[in-house]
């Protein structure tokens, strides 16, 4: 993915954390092809066309402390996904942990919306039916992780 791509949808009104995510998703994405410093990562990413629009502090927050607890979120992922790791799309791979971070670190943040911005992270940069995999798993992922919300919002 190349920092100064055209968005998959240019004329979505995209906030600046739903951008900030974008920006994350596109430094996971680098990051595990190349397997650069974080630091070196968030430098381009900030140089990046539309990056002013985008939420700077929550970008940090998401690239720097999906990178840092990945091991920790790949173990907990790993019951809920079909296959190895390994043969996730870098894209499949950079939301679940995005939205598996977000899930445990930001609890401010309500379940659904951040499996809503995994999911459309997904379409926008991923295959055809990627978005309904990282669905499905983040769902479980949540149901495990904000076990208390997820059972409020079901008996709703």
């Amino acid at each position: 993915m190349n920092a100064k791509n055209v968005h998959a949808n240019p004329s979505k009104n995209r906030t600046p954390r739903h951008r900030a995510r974008e920006f994350a998703l596109q430094g996971l994405y680098q990051w595990l092809l190349n397997n650069e410093d974080a630091g070196a990562i968030d430098a381009h990413i900030r140089e990046a066309h539309g990056f002013d629009k985008a939420d700077g502090e929550h970008f940090q927050a998401l690239l720097h402390g999906a990178i840092s607890q990945a091991p920790a979120l790949r173990e907990a992922l790993k019951p809920l996904i079909d296959r190895p790791l390994d043969q996730l799309s870098p894209v499949e791979h950079a939301a679940l942990l995005i939205g598996a971070f977000e899930l445990r670190n930001h609890i401010e943040i309500p379940y659904k919306v951040v499996i809503n911005e995994a999911v459309e992270l997904t379409k926008s940069f991923g295959g055809i039916d990627g978005h309904k995999y990282v669905n499905g798993v983040l769902d479980r992922f949540a149901a495990q992780a904000r076990e208390v919300e997820v059972e409020d919002a079901r008996k709703r």
